[in-house]
């Protein structure tokens, strides 16, 4: 077991436990490792957990346990954990609509690398990304695993409305609109698949861990998919061995 993570207060009902202070596949896995083992043992003072990249927030009811023993609990689970595991066996695969009104900075993006549209979306949809965490909204992908070579600031002024299922680059990221809102991402695509329904469960279809793959698909492709995803008969599930 290596160096502990930091346990730092947050109000008075909620501490993060942290790790080092580094976006990367190894440090995500400590943070789902440990909230598999908390998951397991169920503590009854728990009342919530939300992973992210680098840190996981444990908020528990100060009714039933004081401060120092949530600590001392949580490093007596870190101690224990098992192997750090790989993730989801789950990957969900994402068909994308690129460029045109789906994706209007798809040629900005090609533009600032001096690059092709097609070699854009080449790069973008070949890696096999992970699920960091959620955030910003809900349901909303922070995913790793992009390649370097189609880094692009985030846009100077963002957008007031951005469509559901809009795919973005912001810097070294990229990720998924689940919802309309405003956003500052370079738009280069956007997915026919509803990523957050507060009527379905569980709501997201992404959680912590998962791998998301994304493939390109042409506007008729794009209004197929939709009717089969209205319809309830389309959620690009498929099973992917453990890497």
């Amino acid at each position: 077991m290596d160096n502990l993570p930091l346990i730092v207060q947050c109000g008075d009902r909620c501490v993060s436990v942290e790790f080092e202070n580094l976006i990367s596949p190894e440090v995500n896995k400590k943070v789902r490792s440990l909230l598999d083992v908390l998951d397991k043992k169920q503590f009854p003072w728990v009342t919530d957990m939300v992973p992210s990249y680098r840190s996981l927030l444990v908020c528990y009811d100060p009714n039933l346990i004081s401060k120092a023993n949530v600590d001392k609990h949580l490093l007596e689970s870190w101690k224990v954990t098992p192997k750090i595991i790989d993730g989801s066996s789950r990957l969900i695969e994402i068909p994308t609509m690129y460029g045109g009104i789906r994706g209007p900075d798809l040629e900005f993006v090609a533009n600032y690398h001096g690059v092709d549209a097609e070699t854009i979306i080449a790069t973008h949809s070949e890696p096999v990304y992970q699920v960091y965490m959620l955030g910003f909204s809900p349901g909303f992908p922070y995913l790793g695993g992009m390649p370097e070579k189609i880094a692009t600031p985030r846009l100077e002024s963002p957008r007031k409305q951005v469509p559901a299922g809009s795919v973005g680059i912001a810097n070294q990221q990229t990720g998924i609109y689940p919802s309309i809102s405003p956003g500052g991402w370079r738009l280069i695509g956007q997915t026919p698949l509803i990523l957050f329904d507060q009527d379905r469960e569980p709501p997201a279809i992404f959680a912590a861990g998962d791998k998301l793959k994304f493939f390109s698909i042409d506007e008729h492709e794009f209004t197929r998919i939709s009717k089969l995803v209205s319809s309830g008969k389309y959620y690009g599930f498929t099973e992917s061995t453990k890497s």
